[in-house]
């Protein structure tokens, strides 16, 4: 049996962040991983043409490049750098105009003001306030709940009657906040398209914090990627932790927390039994974690039942394309965003997510398309570009083949019509469909992105089930580490960070000092 102070299950990037926070602290640390690869859905590869690397689940990371967490780490002394495309976003609209936020506040404000009058001045005063509370709301966001010094930041900005005001603000939906705020749809639909970066229709209450939070994020530094691809980040992460003495171990599912007196002692996995003298964390989905691992004799009977109400956020089909050309849009506004939305405009959306919400594939897709060669021209030869695009399907157990392929072809149907010739242009493609996509990443249950639903009734104290807000689990010495615990999806470490804080501050509160030592001493002599 190997042992070590804490045994991680799942080499996502938020296990990779719980494992060097305590490998930081002097614990040994030892991460089991059910893939041959480390990173879970922060990975690159070569899937669609010689010489066209991919951003196989993931890219584009503002909350990454602003997260405190990722910051923390000094992943640059491992290799990390940061590039921009020449611009954050394009919204292409169905007529084929456009809508653009830039970096340079005034080109955005150029660009939203052509939809309507005044409104570039209503989009600096958004940014303005983004300015006053930008800081205080990702700790806030990013910190365990409750956020006390993230609200208490908030309130110092705004004062309390701003606060409040806010607070109202993002619990409205994102149609209703960009209506109150603007009066051209242009700078509307900036802000819902980014708000479907979730499972969220335009109409969900909640649906706004999403939307202003990633536009004012872009506005603020951009939507950077790692030059070389996502995987650089994982590599980063990974090469910290073993030279901080770290280990892992691939090809390693775990298929049970070994479990004695309520307390977490370690795991069973397919390459044999590893004990934790201190701590258990799981990047895996609540589900799996409480229900497969853990089992409900360990469980409070209203747990369970609430898992049974667990919602998981919409199914993805994901395409890269490798591209022998640079994209012919007929809009060139297009041409330097690294992200472009484009399928609907803002009552086009709503349809989009209604068909979604009653289980219906949508005729229409809504894309999030990635320009990876203009945002960095490492990602394939120069006058190419390698390409990506996702979009959104109802969550289901299982879809056909030909499903998936009829709405691959209504997905390129989309770019060819905003860029006729793209089609010709395509000299290799890889398909994602849902089971595709939990195949590579097991905590993709049914090509879900996010570990969970973005709506209200699973975030804050409610997520993943209401009480359970936090890290910390039923099981002593037990903590969920991965998306589905606060606050959610996206690549920023904070719920692997999260995991790890309460490991440590369990560890420090229960056992102290030299009779710390004493029990670990033990342990080491019984189990070796």
């Amino acid at each position: 049996m190997e042992t070590a102070d804490a045994i991680v299950v799942g080499a996502g990037h938020n296990g990779l962040v719980a494992a060097n926070l305590l490998a930081d602290a002097g614990w040994s640390v030892v991460v089991l991983e059910a893939t041959p690869n480390p990173g879970g859905a922060v990975r690159s590869g070569f899937v669609t043409a010689p010489g066209y690397l991919s951003d196989l689940f993931s890219s584009f990371y503002p909350l990454g490049y602003a997260s405190p967490v990722l910051n923390g780490l000094d992943l640059g002394d491992h290799g990390l750098r940061w590039t921009h495309a020449p611009e954050v976003l394009t919204h292409l609209l169905p007529d084929g105009r456009g809508v653009t936020l830039s970096r340079d506040l005034e080109r955005t404000m150029e660009s939203v003001e052509r939809f309507a009058g005044g409104d570039g001045d209503r989009w600096r005063n958004e940014f303005d306030q983004w300015g006053k509370v930008s800081r205080s709301m990702l700790d806030a966001i990013l910190r365990p709940f409750p956020p006390v010094r993230g609200a208490l930041g908030v309130v110092r900005g705004l004062g309390t009657p701003g606060a409040l005001r806010l607070a109202r603000r993002l619990l409205l939906s994102v149609r209703e906040l960009g209506t109150e705020a603007f009066r051209g749809e242009g700078a509307t639909l900036l802000l819902a398209g980014c708000a479907l970066h979730t499972d969220l229709s335009p109409e969900e209450a909640g649906g706004g914090v999403y939307g202003w939070l990633l536009a004012m994020l872009g506005q603020e530094h951009g939507w950077p990627l790692p030059v070389g691809g996502a995987q650089k980040i994982t590599d980063a992460l990974v090469a910290r932790l073993l030279q901080r003495g770290g280990r892992i171990v691939y090809d390693s599912p775990v298929s049970r927390v070994l479990i004695a007196r309520g307390r977490a002692m370690g795991v069973e996995a397919a390459t044999g039994r590893y004990r934790a003298y201190r701590a258990v964390l799981a990047d895996v989905p609540a589900p799996a974690l409480y229900l497969d691992l853990v089992g409900e004799r360990w469980l409070p009977p209203l747990l369970v039942e609430d898992l049974r109400h667990f919602r998981w956020d919409g199914a993805t089909v994901k395409v890269d394309w490798a591209v022998r050309s640079k994209m012919p849009w007929k809009n060139p506004a297009a041409a330097g965003a690294g992200t472009v939305h484009l399928g609907a405009d803002l009552n086009g959306l709503t349809r989009y997510a209604a068909h979604l919400a009653t289980d219906e594939l949508p005729p229409d897709p809504f894309l999030l398309l990635g320009q990876m060669t203009t945002a960095d021209p490492a990602h394939s030869p120069a006058g190419t570009e390698s390409l990506w695009a996702y979009t959104h399907l109802p969550h289901r157990e299982h879809w056909e083949p030909d499903q998936i392929a009829a709405h691959v072809d209504r997905m390129e149907q989309v770019i060819e019509d905003h860029a006729p010739g793209f089609r010709r242009e395509v000299v290799g493609r890889n398909v994602f469909a849902p089971a595709d996509l939990e195949r590579e990443n097991p905590a993709l249950v049914g090509g879900a992105l996010g570990g969970g639903t973005a709506a209200a009734f699973q975030q804050l104290f409610l997520r993943p089930v209401p009480g359970l807000g936090r890290a910390d689990t039923p099981v002593d010495r037990l903590f969920l580490a991965g998306s589905s615990a606060h606050p959610g999806g996206g690549v920023h470490g904070a719920p692997g960070a999260n995991a790890a804080r309460a490991a440590l501050a369990r560890d420090r509160a229960l056992v102290g000092g030299a009779y710390r030592a004493l029990i670990n001493a033990g342990n080491r002599a019984v189990y070796g």
